[in-house]
């Protein structure tokens, strides 16, 4: 009998782990899946199948599921477009998480907006402030925006204000997988590191 490959070992623990969640007298949590909604269900052959969501150990952010565009005109992009963008002089890849968590690790060469101060710091992104709440973005940079992933508001909510502002929408790309598909993806993280602006 043959023993197992590493590789294929390897699956099966992480397959188990993220199946795994967490378990308390009255089972797991019920977490959000779409707005303020906890289940979604589903008309099968078979009648009504409920989808509920709970923290795994791949899925360990509460928050609940985000549209691919958050805002209309806003591009979706992928790992490969955020590599492209951190070597691109032009362009801000910006972790938009709320003040601790890009501390811990975030994506190399990306800047750290957090998505609630977004809307009086687009000077940073090349507008200039017209009046208060309102700016020109004539020379907006590209931005890549990303906060902790798929279930993550964070980031959304950061798009939506700086639309808002007036910061145009076809300057913004958003990296909805974030930080949860980065890391599960083994790509290279860093503590804290921030570029500075020239």
């Amino acid at each position: 009998m043959s023993q197992p490959r590493p590789a294929l070992l390897l699956a099966i623990l992480l397959a188990a782990a993220c199946g795994a969640s967490p378990a308390g007298a009255q089972g797991p949590e019920l977490l959000r899946i779409i707005g303020q909604d906890k289940q979604f269900v589903v008309q099968t052959p078979n009648g009504p199948f409920t989808i509920t969501r709970t923290l795994t150990a791949c899925a360990p952010v509460k928050g609940f599921l985000q549209p691919l565009v958050p805002v209309p005109g806003v591009r979706p992009v992928a790992e490969i477009e955020v590599l492209s963008a951190l070597n691109d002089p032009d362009t801000m890849v910006i972790d938009m998480r709320d003040e601790d968590d890009p501390l811990e690790a975030t994506i190399p060469n990306s800047y750290h907006i957090p998505f609630n101060e977004l809307e009086d710091r687009m000077d940073e992104m090349g507008c200039t402030r017209k009046s208060k709440g309102k700016w020109n973005c004539a020379k907006a940079r590209q931005i890549v925006a990303f906060c902790n992933g798929p279930v993550c508001p964070q980031s959304p909510a950061g798009i939506a204000s700086m639309v808002r502002a007036g910061f145009p929408v076809t300057h913004i790309s958003y990296y909805r997988g974030g930080m949860m598909d980065w890391e599960a993806l083994g790509l290279t993280t860093v503590i804290g590191n921030r570029p500075s602006r020239k």
